[in-house]
């Protein structure tokens, strides 16, 4: 595992966003190689890059690999996570309890969201979002299931796909809906990481492919190093997260004199 990631790190972060970008990198022959980008947002709504790794091309990464990734940030001094929001990375989840037992493991909505829309029609799509909407902004998680059961009768036959999308993902969708609105709020938006990852795709583009994956790694540390350079961005995001870091108080507060002491 190849990673850019050394300098210490905030001892406790509100939520860790964690996705992925694909690059062609030659090995022999040019394929495309995950990169992984993690951004937390800590306590007091600053957003930073915590790391980039190189992962491995083939069939996703194994539990091994994210302990690594997950015992390096505690390494560089964190000590608590809130939230861990990624999107299908097989091996996170239990890697995650090992490391930071009390974090909760959350699916990316939004890109729960998209997935369901490639199945289906875009003829449909007005209709599915509403539908979907009934599910993510359900008051409790019965409710939630009972919106999806209605989905899957409305759009399982001519589209199966749907609901067992839904369904693979329940486990990790559900935690947020037992938190305050600001709070879902913050945890289904991918900003941060959807920005981040657009100015990457403008850097790898630019190159077409890598000769390494220590070059391509490289560029994407670049790009890290250049973001926000006025602090602009920064500004308007720990405006958006206000709301949400007052609600994080008060449902973390067990956890936040703790986090103050470290």
């Amino acid at each position: 595992m190849t990673s850019w990631a050394s300098r210490p790190l905030q001892h406790v972060y509100a939520a860790v966003f964690i996705d992925a970008i694909y690059v062609k990198v030659r090995d022999g022959q040019v394929g495309n190689q995950p990169f992984y980008a993690a951004i937390g947002v800590d306590l007091a709504g600053h957003r930073d890059v915590l790391g980039l790794w190189a992962g491995t091309s083939g069939g996703g990464e194994s539990a091994k690999f994210w302990m690594g990734i997950l015992t390096e940030l505690r390494n560089r001094g964190v000590r608590d996570v809130f939230f861990a929001v990624c999107d299908g990375l097989k091996g996170l989840p239990d890697s995650v309890a090992a490391v930071f037992p009390a974090t909760i493991v959350q699916t990316c909505v939004i890109h729960l969201i998209r997935g369901t829309f490639r199945y289906a029609s875009k003829r449909y799509w007005e209709a599915l979002s509403k539908d979907m909407r009934a599910i993510y902004t359900a008051p409790t998680a019965d409710a939630a299931w009972s919106a999806l059961l209605e989905l899957d009768e409305k759009w399982g036959k001519p589209y199966p796909a749907i609901p067992k999308l839904w369904r693979a993902a329940w486990e990790t969708f559900i935690p947020f809906l037992d938190y305050d609105l600001e709070i879902r709020r913050v945890l289904c938006s991918t900003n941060a990481i959807e920005s981040l990852n657009a100015r990457f795709r403008r850097a790898v583009n630019a190159k077409g492919h890598f000769p390494t994956e220590q070059a391509a790694l490289k560029t994407l540390y670049l790009v890290v190093r250049s973001l926000d350079p006025k602090g602009l961005g920064q500004a308007r995001w720990i405006t958006r997260w206000k709301p949400a870091l007052n609600a994080f108080a008060i449902t973390f507060a067990d956890r936040m004199p703790a986090a103050e002491n470290l």
